[in-house]
């Protein structure tokens, strides 16, 4: 089958101009991910904001409550007691000079970087290298935290960092779609209150604008805002 019949078939039986209620959106999403692999499953979120305006940006992190589905690298940049509290709770890479050095030189070896306060003048060498990846330790999502071990396991457990993009767009990965659809549609009203929490000063008029969902390979799907953020969603 080529690429194109393939994508015709995953097409059929949505509704392009349609808001789906999320539980029949994740349905949709479920039943179109024919890839060889665990596919994804993908949140996109339209806001009412302009990012380049320092009072509209938009960034948190969210707690996934069936976690996210991958296996996710953790780096603590820490020293003596917690760097043991860091490797305890199942950091993969804990250290740090010798990190600092290996991460200017190109060994990025990880999916999450957490630092210790006190190591944040030396962590803040590598804004340039870590900055552009989303890999920079921020206080504001939790990964600049003297509790490393509580932070290692969030993001062992499926913590999922969020930060608005240029075009007023925030997405994340909310599992997999192996999941079965209604732990799927927790993380994905769990992902949506966290965005609606981290709402800025600054944003005017309707917020939440249009909700999508689509696995890696397949199709996206419109929900239906009032479906994700009231009590329903069938």
């Amino acid at each position: 089958m080529s690429v194109g019949k393939r994508q015709k078939a995953a097409l059929e039986g949505i509704d392009r101009a349609k808001l789906y209620p999320l539980n029949e959106a994740v349905k949709l999403v479920k039943e179109r991910a024919k890839a060889k692999f665990d596919e994804t499953v993908e949140i996109a979120m339209n806001l009412g904001v302009d990012p380049r305006h320092a009072d509209q940006m938009v960034r948190g992190v969210c707690q996934l409550p069936n976690g996210s589905g991958r296996s996710v690298r953790v780096a603590v940049f820490a020293r003596a007691g917690k760097a043991e509290e860091a490797k305890a709770a199942g950091a993969d890479i804990v250290g740090a000079e010798d990190l600092v050095e290996k991460v200017n030189a190109g060994e990025i070896n990880f999916d999450r970087c957490i630092a210790t306060p006190d190591l944040m003048p030396l962590v803040g060498r590598l804004g340039k290298v870590l900055g552009p990846r989303g890999l920079m330790p921020n206080p504001r999502v939790g990964t600049v935290t003297p509790d490393v071990a509580g932070a290692v396991r969030a993001a062992k457990g499926g913590a999922v960092e969020f930060r608005v993009e240029k075009a007023g767009i925030v997405h994340g990965g909310v599992g997999k779609t192996s999941f079965e659809a209604g732990k799927l549609a927790e993380n994905i009203r769990a992902f949506a209150d966290a965005v609606v929490k981290a709402k800025p000063t600054g944003a005017k008029g309707h917020y939440v604008q249009r909700i999508a969902i689509s696995s890696t390979m397949g199709p996206g799907v419109k929900v239906d805002p009032a479906s994700v953020m009231g009590a329903g969603g069938s």
